[in-house]
């Protein structure tokens, strides 16, 4: 199940989350995934990241995404694509789409299309 978060409410769906994982995609096309702590300022979110992670963000500025995990057991993980540019160890992902996702539960069947059923939590990006 998913639900789309608008810009303005990452500050939101990323309180009570520890750490969130930067995926960024390496010269051999491979996904490289490092723990990281960012933090929103304006509709952007800052990491600091070592150089290989660094090097992807700046070769590849559109393969880039953060993934928080859930807060608890069944609780929804965060995922933001966006965007990335580079300045000295800093990896800035300005965000470009972001949902909620959970599994659908055991036995939920396929929902309406269009429709994510009674399951459904909004968090709001421009």
């Amino acid at each position: 199940m998913s639900i789309p978060v608008p810009v303005e409410g990452l500050a939101d769906a990323m309180s009570g989350r520890a750490f969130a994982y930067l995926l960024t995609v390496g010269d051999d096309g491979r996904p490289h995934a490092v723990a990281v702590t960012p933090q929103l300022s304006g509709t952007e979110l800052i990491a600091e990241v070592g150089r290989r992670t660094a090097d992807n963000a700046a070769a590849r500025p559109g393969a880039v995404s953060l993934v928080w995990p859930p807060a608890e057991v069944g609780g929804y993980s965060l995922i933001v694509d966006g965007v990335a540019s580079v300045s000295g160890s800093s990896v800035h992902v300005r965000a470009s789409k972001g949902v909620l996702h959970r599994p659908a539960p055991v036995g939920a069947g396929p929902a309406e299309p269009g429709s994510c059923g009674n399951d459904c939590v909004g968090v709001p990006i421009p």
